[in-house]
Parts: structure tokens; sequence; C-alpha cells
């Protein structure tokens, strides 16, 4: 199983793409893939059919899912996409901090 450097709830920044540049939270990751769901970014349209008898079919727009190698966290302190290093706190607690700065993320 593969592992990403993002986790569902962070903050990211798109690295690439008609997205660049856009700030998100993260809605959910799928490892296998390699892929991420950013709110707001890659907005696809999605046909969907009634479920139940009087709701309403159509066209939906939806978060479609992107590369996770095209997304950085986002370090508010930077002010940009870093990367991270893991640092064992004194109580024993890993955490991700920036690499620039050493705010924690």
């Amino acid at each position: 199983m593969a592992k990403l450097h993002i986790k569902k709830g962070d903050n990211v920044i798109v690295l690439s793409g008609d997205e660049k540049g856009v700030q998100g939270e993260v809605i959910a990751t799928s490892p296998s893939e390699g892929k991420v769901i950013v709110k707001g970014v890659h907005m696809i349209k999605k046909h969907v059919k009634p479920r139940r008898q009087g709701e309403a079919g159509g066209i939906i727009e939806a978060e479609g899912a992107i590369y996770a190698s095209k997304v950085a966290l986002y370090c508010s302190k930077c002010g940009k996409g870093v990367r991270t290093k893991n640092v064992v706190k004194s109580n024993g607690k890993k955490v991700r901090v920036c690499v620039h700065c050493g705010t924690e993320l």
C-alpha cells in the first residue's frame, strides 16, 4: 500500500495544472490511487439518477480527484506550499513541521 504525504483535513495549495495556486482543504484521500480530493478544486459535472420515487435526478457539480504529487501542504507563516519533516516532541508525539520556518502543520 502506498503512503501519501497529505492527510484528510490538511490545508494544501495546488502546484500545477489549471487550478494552480488555489488553496483548499483535503476532503478525502486515496492512497492506493495516489490521489486526493480538495474542496473547491477540479470541479466536475456528475450525472445522477433519482434513487427514490419523488427524488430528482440531474447534473450536479462535485470535486474530482487529483494526484497528490500536484499538491503541497500550505504553511500560513511562509505563505506558500512547503515540504515537511517529522519531529518527535518531548512528550513522544510525532508532528509534521515546515522545513523552512519550523512551524507545526
